[in-house]
């Protein structure tokens, strides 16, 4: 994801933090890695590589290790790491990405296998780290790759005292959203008299804009869990693209195209999150960011008015058995609440740290040890409550202790209601886990991402667009093998049968 632009932090050097880096399991010996230099390539950011060059001069006092953060844009990241690991090139020794590309970097055995690390470092505190981070960010096939350092699922901000005030609830439904997006598009929501947003989305192509129509059109695609997936259908790997339910999703995201600034088609997250936070958009969607962007006292406006919500459903779902949508009902969606199927996406997965297996054996205990210090309580939960680093929580402790957030900035009432979006969403047992299979950049970056702009411009019509997005998934899909990118996709949602 883009991270929205902010200074970058001073650097905290301080004997607690040193304390805590020494005492990691793979740091207590003080300047163990003096000489070793090792390489992690990120995105660009600031958000993510801010952090990871924030810390690195403290890890390099207290081990000797030199740790060199080197950026790329996020649309070039996937191929040039992988191109770099596949020709042996091997330029770096570890990244931080999109743990879903793993169906793409594990088979081939680019990355270093950490199940036996991360067992025996004490400082990881491999437990406090959330279920579903542990288990589906960091594994793969029943083995740990990556070091999770960022916790991501979209949810739904909004303006609380603009709600509160019109006598408005938060959005249960996407009609819902709709419906309070309109009501508030035009008027002046900040008080600078001018006219301001009803919604603010990201939907600039190549800025990860379709992760937003993921999130729509999950509501009416998976309704039975999370092993029902919300992709492709499991007996045939034929895509969930060109269905009443897909077309509901995409005359939703129209809709809310029409509904917002006249940039909004230009516009990446950087910019809807700016939007947001300096109070002129009532609703919006994303990751984690805006809860803690909105307490940054130099930019935000919006202090203690932000409520956070589950992503909105729908009270219709896709019946895969008629292929038709239908009324929710208690055998077509066992865990809908109020009539409502809600298919919290988690889309991304979060940020998260791999090893080159290529690298040598001390540059790869140093990064391992680096990746263990970012992620270790005391680092992260520092580095979650900070909107500018672009982490998100993904540890039990950060859920469960409010310390950290009212510290910085949070109000008890704003760090419940934020926090209890993100549990909601990763207690929900139809949760939509985000395509992990090979290739799945082209299917999402390529493929998906091209056909949604060209829907929003007018280029296509709702059948064109269905046409064209199941047409090359089928083709990419029968190219790498139907049957194999269907065992793939099964594995990926732990469906055994």
């Amino acid at each position: 994801m883009s991270r929205h632009l902010a200074k970058a932090l001073g650097l905290v050097v301080g004997v607690g933090l040193m304390a805590a880096c020494a005492s990691s399991s793979n740091t207590n010996s003080g300047q163990k890695f003096s000489g070793v230099t090792v390489r992690v390539v990120t995105f660009t950011g600031p958000q993510i590589a801010e952090p990871l060059q924030r810390r690195a001069p403290d890890f390099e006092k207290a081990t000797g290790a030199k740790v060199q953060i080197i950026t790329v844009p996020f649309s070039d990241l996937y191929q040039k790491v992988l191109t770099d690991f596949a020709t042996k090139t091997n330029s770096y020794d570890a990244t931080v990405f999109d743990p879903q590309w793993m169906g793409d970097y594990v088979p081939p055995g680019y990355l270093e296998d950490l199940t036996d690390r991360v067992k025996n470092d004490s400082t990881l505190q491999w437990d406090d780290i959330a279920p579903f981070f542990r288990d589906f960010s960091a594994t793969f096939k029943g083995k740990v790759y990556t070091i999770p350092l960022d916790g991501d699922f979209q949810m739904v901000y909004y303006r609380k005292d603009l709600l509160q005030k019109d006598g408005l609830k938060a959005p249960e439904t996407w009609q819902d959203y709709i419906d309070i997006a309109r009501h508030f598009q035009g008027k002046d929501l900040n008080g600078d008299g001018k006219a301001d947003y009803g919604s603010c989305l990201a939907m600039k192509r190549s800025a990860q804009s379709y992760w937003a129509w993921i999130s729509i059109a999950s509501a009416f695609l998976q309704s039975q869990g999370t092993k029902q997936g919300a992709f492709f259908d499991l007996n045939n790997m034929q895509p969930l693209t060109n269905n009443p339910g897909a077309a509901a999703a995409l005359d939703v995201y129209k809709q809310l195209s029409k509904i917002g600034p006249p940039t909004q088609l230009n516009d990446d997250v950087g910019n809807s999150r700016g939007l947001f936070i300096t109070g002129r958009c009532a609703l919006s969607l994303d990751w984690g960011d805006i809860g803690t962007l909105a307490i940054d006292k130099t930019q935000s406006k919006v202090e203690d008015k932000v409520g956070a919500v589950i992503l909105p459903g729908s009270k219709q779902v896709l019946d895969r058995s008629t292929g038709q949508l239908a009324d929710c009902n208690a055998t077509l969606c066992p865990y809908a609440v109020n009539g409502v199927n809600h298919a919290p996406f988690a889309a991304f997965g979060g940020w998260s740290g791999a090893i080159n297996k290529a690298s040598s054996a001390k540059v790869k205990d140093a990064a391992f040890a680096f990746l263990s210090y970012m992620s270790a309580p005391k680092q992260s939960g520092e580095d979650v409550t900070i909107g500018r680093t672009g982490f998100n929580p993904y540890r039990t402790s950060q859920f469960t202790n409010l310390d950290e957030w009212t510290k910085a900035g949070m109000s008890t009432q704003a760090a419940n209601d934020y926090l209890g979006a993100i549990k909601s969403s990763l207690q929900s047992p139809n949760m939509v886990l985000d395509l992990r299979i090979p290739q799945s950049a082209y299917y999402q970056q390529t493929a998906l991402d091209t056909a949604l702009a060209q829907f929003l411009a007018g280029e296509l019509n709702v059948n064109q667009t269905m046409n064209q997005i199941t047409s090359q998934w089928n083709k990419k899909t029968d190219d790498l093998g139907r049957q194999a990118q269907l065992d793939s996709y099964k594995a990926s949602l732990s469906v055994t049968k």
